[in-house]
């Protein structure tokens, strides 16, 4: 699989992604990861990328020039499955979606900055818009590594023991059961009998009921779904 992200903060992206699972699935080459400076397909003086909106009030848009230019150099090389722009208006970013995008070959993202980008951009070089929450970012970046992050860890091979990735929350619109490592008791506090037992159909049963009980309590919104 292979991401490119276009982006004006390459600086933002280079560490949350130099790291842990992404790292290794990068150098088991599961995964190719391109980060792309907007500012190198300015046709500007100064490799100037943003400009006043028209009739605004205040801040500063990402120009339509520069953006135009790199998903056109980017898309004469290689054919993307989704050009996805990060906004705080998208689409709601879940693990349903990640799931989803695991599948693609080429994935391209764009990330806002500023007021935004010009709505052009939007209405004819973006496929889909994203979002991984209803608030507000200094820019797109940190909502790219969030997905890509997301994503890879679903990738075959990205994580060493694949049914844990299969076994985290949301996967089936249920929050993930409580978990208990060594000691056995702590302080008092015992780890529930139930997962010593060595009784797996019994500690399953355990473990889809704790499920629901969580969701049921923590994310009603997500227990009504069911």
């Amino acid at each position: 699989m292979r991401f490119d992200v276009l982006t004006i903060l390459p600086e933002l992206l280079q560490s949350p992604l130099s790291h842990s699972i992404v790292k290794r699935a990068v150098e088991r080459k599961i995964v190719e990861i391109h980060i792309h400076n907007i500012r190198n397909y300015s046709p500007y003086k100064h490799r100037q990328v943003d400009d006043y909106p028209y009739a605004g009030k205040g801040g500063m848009v990402l120009m339509i020039e520069p953006i135009y230019q790199a998903i056109t150099h980017l898309t004469s090389q290689i054919t993307y499955d989704e050009i996805i722009y990060t906004s705080p208006d998208g689409e709601l970013f879940n693990q349903k979606l990640a799931n989803e995008l695991s599948l693609k070959k080429n994935i391209l993202i764009l990330c806002g900055h500023y007021k935004g980008v010009d709505h052009r951009v939007r209405e004819h070089l973006i496929t889909r818009e994203i979002s991984i929450g209803d608030y507000v970012l200094t820019g797109g970046e940190l909502a790219a590594a969030v997905m890509i992050d997301c994503i890879v860890r679903l990738l075959p091979g990205a994580i060493n023991d694949e049914m844990s990735a299969l076994s985290d929350s949301f996967q089936d619109n249920l929050l993930a059961p409580p978990v208990y490592t060594r000691p056995a008791e702590f302080n008092g506090w015992r780890v529930p009998d139930i997962l010593l037992s060595g009784n797996d159909k019994a500690i399953e049963q355990w473990k889809l009921e704790q499920a629901i009980e969580r969701t049921k309590k923590i994310r009603p919104d997500l227990f009504n779904k069911l």
